[in-house]
């Protein structure tokens, strides 16, 4: 059935299918044992959602005889389908008795609406709703003596159930055609085109550009060519509507000739046919997922990632890497040109680990994978690798061994400077800051050339306080003269990595489970003795790193080879909210909306520490949980902390990139209101009180 709430939603697709499928069948069974065409009763009957046929006077040689087939559903709960039902159901099968020099043409739906449960979305009618059928008599339309007969098969579905309807019909001469036709979605006159662009249907509509748009949608009624429930995006060029939508990732995301409706999201619509053919690129987007008009100008983007970037180095989620950048300022003072080189080192990893980071999460939502910005720590295997790196730069600081890239005592300033750059940007960028949200979530919408600019900006915003070191003398000067302190610093600075180790060894239990926590640690283990080694015969002026391979590869095959076989794939289990917070879902949002109730929705995710600052410091406080009880607030949370495409994709339909993503849901609001990335203590507490 189309509405199954227990699977998740890429299981969910594949069983709504499957009994969708089931019921297609059922259909055909039942066709073939019904009665034939003009026969006294049918196989399944239409008490669910009855069903009339009418005929627009009488048959004319030639020309058009429009049928009209006009379903009324016996209760408001029961709702029918388009031609293109959607990711589950069943649209109308229609047969006519009909002679055989007759031409029967494309049925004329109205604008459908759009159903979305457990991640499913169908298209559906909700109400009486008519569909219009257009016959051309042929010559033998003379011995035509009437009344037409005809069968028409359908399902019948509740948010519960489905049942199968058929009907035999006979035409009455009367009916409400001027309206009927007034209702259907007109044919749109002038050609469309469309193009598939890598996992992309791009579909250019001519549009009058002074015509405005509430909340488009793209009906497409080639089946299974689209993911019906992904975000769409429409842009303007000249006169020209741009929709972009991904394709379904289970066809065959191949089409010869494109139809369907066009939404305008006021109930109003047009239908329209495309062939393949040229797409714009470019334009201005008027409309995305939850997000109207055009984004914002460039330079407010580009200076809000810059300045994203710049505070970023004081949010709370850059913390593991202050003991890098307390060192790097303290060798800035050494002279002015290696101060400049260090500079501009540091800078340049920054960036190009950004860019790379940027460049990276665009080519897999061009492909069409769901992910967002800090998409590398939801994979367990970058968690692991950062653990061991983590590790690593512990023992360094402890003086187990010594390393250049990263030493404070030893050569190689610039590329020291320079990996620690890559190093801080691969590990400061997971929580999205201030100014950071709306700059990254237009990121993902902006052409490649403008969505790269922005992450170039947030990496040079991130840098600028050792660039600023590097070129601006009185700066430098305000810092402690190197000396043997440096050695002692280091030393002291292993303590906030060795933190910053286990907070990551904790992560790798949250997305793996303990067993894999356990030969991580293992693995951990064999590299800190290898380095050990390493060090001890550094002290000796003797070749070192070949040691460290032979000693630690017997505990990296092991990692190896344990790893992906003691990996749980599913999360550790949560504590349980004070807020009695439910799971997020599209479903539990529409249902907490129906209430009447404010609704708080919070994303978050176990790797980012702004958010876990944020449900310490403000969330999961006393008096917050007694202001949302006395005012009735119904809470929910989306965990990020694994990749979730659900979620994701409703961090898309809010112009958001990452975590943290906090929402207010004012009873009756249209739409929620964003609060700050930032939140303080009774910032919640006050909004429960002035809603309630």
């Amino acid at each position: 059935m189309p509405h199954a709430r227990i699977f998740p939603p890429a299981a969910g697709q594949f069983v709504a299918r499957a009994l969708a499928l089931v019921a297609m069948v059922w259909l055909a069974i039942g066709a073939a044992q019904a009665q034939p065409v003009g026969g006294p009763q049918a196989q399944f009957g239409d008490a669910n959602i009855a069903v009339t046929l009418h005929a627009e006077g009488q048959p004319v040689e030639g020309r058009e005889w429009l049928l009209a087939l006009r379903f009324i559903p016996s209760a408001p709960e029961w709702h029918g389908y388009w031609s293109n039902p959607g990711d589950a159901g069943q649209g109308m099968r229609l047969s006519l008795d009909l002679p055989p020099d007759w031409e029967v043409g494309e049925a004329r739906y109205p604008v459908p609406k759009r159903l979305t449960v457990s991640g499913l979305m169908n298209h559906i009618y909700e109400g009486p709703y008519t569909v219009l059928v257009p016959v051309t008599p042929g010559p033998s339309v003379k011995d035509f003596t009437g009344p037409l007969k005809g069968r028409v098969e359908y399902l019948a579905c509740t948010d519960q159930i489905c049942v199968p309807q058929d009907a035999v019909l006979t035409a009455s001469g009367t009916g409400d055609f001027a309206g009927w036709r007034a209702a259907a979605a007109p044919l749109l006159d002038a050609a469309a085109a469309f193009a598939v662009e890598g996992k992309t249907l791009r579909v250019a509509i001519p549009f009058p550009q002074g015509m405005g748009l509430a909340d488009p949608h793209l009906f497409i009624a080639n089946e299974r060519l689209v993911s019906y429930a992904a975000p769409q995006i429409f842009r303007r060029v000249g006169d020209t509507l741009v929709g972009e939508i991904p394709l379904d990732p289970y066809g065959s995301g191949k089409a010869d000739a494109l139809s369907g409706i066009l939404a305008f999201g006021d109930g109003g619509g047009v239908a329209f046919k495309a062939a393949l053919g040229d797409v714009p690129a470019g334009g201005e987007l008027v409309a995305g997922p939850q997000q109207a008009g055009a984004t914002p100008p460039l330079w407010t983007l580009i200076l809000g990632a810059f300045f994203g970037g710049l505070l970023l180095n004081i949010m709370p989620c850059v913390f593991p890497i202050l003991s890098l950048k307390a060192i790097a300022l303290a060798r800035a003072g050494e002279s002015e040109s290696a101060a400049r080189a260090e500079g501009l080192a540091y800078t340049a990893g920054v960036v190009i680990a950004c860019l790379g980071l940027g460049a990276l999460l665009l080519a897999l939502r061009a492909a069409g994978e769901e992910v967002g910005w800090a998409f590398q720590l939801q994979e367990p295997g970058v968690v692991v690798a950062l653990l061991v790196l983590a590790a690593a730069i512990t023992a360094n600081f402890a003086g187990l061994f010594e390393l250049p890239a990263i030493s404070v005592s030893m050569g190689g300033e610039k590329t020291g400077a320079f990996a620690t750059g890559l190093l801080a940007a691969f590990v400061a960028t997971p929580c999205t800051g201030p100014f950071m949200a709306a700059a990254l979530g237009a990121a993902l919408l902006l052409p490649v050339g403008q969505a790269l600019l922005l992450f170039a900006c947030l990496g040079l915003g991130l840098a600028l306080p050792f660039l600023a070191l590097g070129f601006v003398p009185p700066l430098r000067r305000r810092l402690p003269k190197p000396g043997a302190w440096m050695e002692r610093f280091r030393r002291l600075m292993a303590i906030p990595m060795a933190l910053t180790f286990l907070a990551l060894l904790w992560l790798t239990v949250q997305l793996g489970g303990r067993s894999f926590g356990l030969i991580a640690l293992v693995m951990v283990f064999g590299v800190l003795l290898g380095l050990f080694v390493v060090g001890k015969l550094q002290r000796g002026g003797k070749m070192a790193w070949p040691a460290f391979a032979l000693v630690a590869a017997p505990f990296v095959a092991f990692a190896a080879i344990g790893l992906p076989n003691v990996y749980m794939g599913g999360r550790a289990e949560a504590a349980p909210s004070l807020l009695g917070a439910q799971a997020y879902s599209a479903d539990a949002l529409a249902k907490a909306r129906s209430q009447g109730k404010p609704v708080f929705v919070y994303l978050t995710a176990d790797w980012c520490l702004t958010c876990k600052v944020n449900e310490r410091i403000a969330i999961e406080r006393d008096s917050t949980r007694a202001a949302f009880e006395k005012a009735g607030v119904v809470t929910l949370v989306g965990d990020w902390t694994r990749r979730d495409a659900a979620i994701t994709a409703f961090l898309t339909q809010q112009g958001a990139a990452g975590v943290p993503l906090y929402l207010w849901y004012a009873p009756g609001a249209s739409a929620p209101e964003q609060l700050p990335q930032v939140l303080t203590p009774d910032l919640l507490a006050q909004k429960a009180l002035a809603d309630g």
